[in-house]
């Protein structure tokens, strides 16, 4: 997947990593292990798991996981018109997670502060 990561801040990250993990081995192996087993095929393809990680890291705004799965997409064959398509249904999810709020939390909390100001 590498040899397409042209982005130095996608290398900063990997020598970050690497003296992450020279500070704390066991966690970081760890962290590791769980992360392959995650991606390795099972129920859903790695293909099927490069889109979802990609939908996620827009989601998140992870720009270093951006950059690593839109690679790891592209190394799986995805076409540039499907990564596009995750972006779009990433973007709907994240306006929808806002408008939910809006019509929860947020009228919530204005329907408290109208009843507790409201003349008795």
């Amino acid at each position: 997947m590498e040899e397409h990561i042209h982005d130095e801040d996608v290398f900063t990250l990997k020598e970050a990593i690497g003296e992450l993990s020279s500070k704390m081995p066991n966690i970081m192996k760890t962290y590791h292990t769980f992360t392959e087993e995650c991606f390795k095929p099972g129920e859903l393809s790695q293909k099927e798991k490069q889109l979802i990680a990609l939908g996620v890291s827009l989601a998140t705004q992870d720009e270093y996981c951006v950059h690593y799965h839109v690679t790891g997409c592209v190394d799986h064959d995805i076409t540039p018109a499907q990564i596009r398509e995750v972006a779009a249904v990433s973007a709907a999810v994240q306006a929808g997670a806002v408008m939910a709020q809006a019509a929860t939390e947020v009228e919530w909390t204005l329907n408290a502060f109208e009843q507790e100001n409201a003349p008795n």
